[in-house]
């Protein structure tokens, strides 16, 4: 019971804040490990024929999470081509999410640095303004 309490929190506060990339860059390693692992061990018991060992079940879901199939085993049978197309499109996604995460903080990083640049553009007119309105008020005191 505990243990339910503390994902019941931790998906309330998810859903409540919004995610930084490090909390979004978390959730997908650990959904891709996850992926990884399951599917490793499944192809092992579903396709035994050609998944002799935990070993090479784990081998054929890491090449083939990170698209590079080296086809040295490959699954024989339906279910275990169901779980090679859903480790398949695991992998994409988390390659298409990691880019676009690592453009999106290139992106933030940029617009930071535009909007610092135009603050202390606005202050240094500022200061000028200023500086032309203390010599007009010192010229028109003249008179």
């Amino acid at each position: 019971m505990g243990r339910f309490n503390v994902v019941e929190r931790r998906v309330a506060r998810f859903l409540r804040e919004p995610p930084t990339v490090r909390g979004a860059t978390a959730v997908i390693v650990t959904a891709t490990f996850v992926v990884v692992v399951v599917s490793g061990v499944l192809m092992t018991f579903i396709d035994n024929a050609e998944f002799s060992g935990l070993g090479v079940g784990l081998w054929w879901a890491v090449q083939t999470v990170t698209t590079v199939g080296y086809g040295d085993v490959t699954p024989k049978n339906g279910a275990g081509r169901i779980i090679g197309a859903i480790v398949m499109l695991e992998g994409t996604a988390f390659i298409a999410i990691v880019t676009a995460v690592i453009t999106s903080s290139f992106v933030t990083r940029a617009q930071t640095e535009q909007r610092t640049d135009e603050l202390s553009d606005r202050d240094l007119m500022e200061q000028r303004f200023d500086e032309l309105e203390r010599k007009i008020d010192a010229l028109a005191a003249r008179r």
